[in-house]
């Protein structure tokens, strides 16, 4: 399918749950491992994608709050492929000038991938182009549970006063402070729920979902979805 760019309304910020990497596996009568590895090199294309269309941040839905509840093999295979990507990724970001960041609650890891995250997002700091967060150990509402914790440490402190809450402080106090709403959410997979991702910034958000499963996400189904929204009208609750 051609797209001509110049007809395209390119979102400033994109937010994809990575879904189907399993089912992906399971087609193919492969180990759910396979379909995680898969996911990880559709990932690594769909960066690239986002920075030559000239998308100024995109957040992916990696590992979430809830994917601790899997089988140990599996999220020990999910692991091993964390402490890999992590260092695969710097070569990846620095060539395409990518900024990238993480989202959620690293203190769950293990030292050694703290240490690789760190080292990931302090290699590519001063990279000026698209940024690329991450959500790893990422829940919604553990998100705001931990915002709402902060405030309160600082009200009770005197580093703000109650009169201070509004919708911008309480988003200056989440993972995502220094990152724009989501223009456009993409779900893979076909699953029509949006699993405790990002719960206080799609508020307004444009939502395509699609039946291709994550490792078989690339430029044309990623062009799919930019035509998609191109033809939304946001009113933001106007009109």
């Amino acid at each position: 399918m051609e797209y001509k760019l110049e007809n395209l309304v390119i979102p400033k910020s994109i937010a994809i749950i990575l879904d189907g990497n399993g089912r992906w596996a399971q087609k193919r009568n492969l180990p759910r491992a396979m379909g995680h590895k898969a996911g990880c090199e559709a990932l690594e294309k769909t960066v690239e994608d986002c920075v030559r269309l000239g998308v100024e941040c995109l957040t992916v839905y990696a590992f979430s709050t809830e994917n601790w509840k899997r089988s140990s093999v599996e999220v020990g295979a999910l692991m091993k492929l964390l402490r890999f990507y992590m260092v695969k990724l710097i070569d990846v970001a620095n060539k395409n000038n990518v900024k990238a960041v993480m989202i959620g609650d690293e203190s769950r890891f293990e030292p050694d991938i703290r240490k690789g995250i760190k080292k990931l997002v302090d290699a590519t700091s001063k990279n000026t182009g698209m940024t690329f967060a991450f959500a790893i150990n990422y829940g919604g509402r553990d998100e705001i549970r931990r915002a709402i914790n902060n405030i309160v440490d600082d009200t009770v402190s005197g580093a703000i006063s109650k009169d201070d809450i509004n919708e911008e402080l309480i988003s200056s106090y989440l993972d995502t402070k220094n990152l724009p709403d989501p223009d456009l959410l993409i779900r893979t997979s076909g699953e029509l729920r949006v699993s405790n991702f990002l719960l206080w910034q799609i508020a307004y958000s444009e939502f395509y979902i699609t039946d291709t499963l994550w490792p078989d996400f690339d430029k044309e189904e990623l062009l799919k979805a930019v035509e998609s929204y191109s033809q939304r009208q946001r009113r933001f609750g106007g009109r």
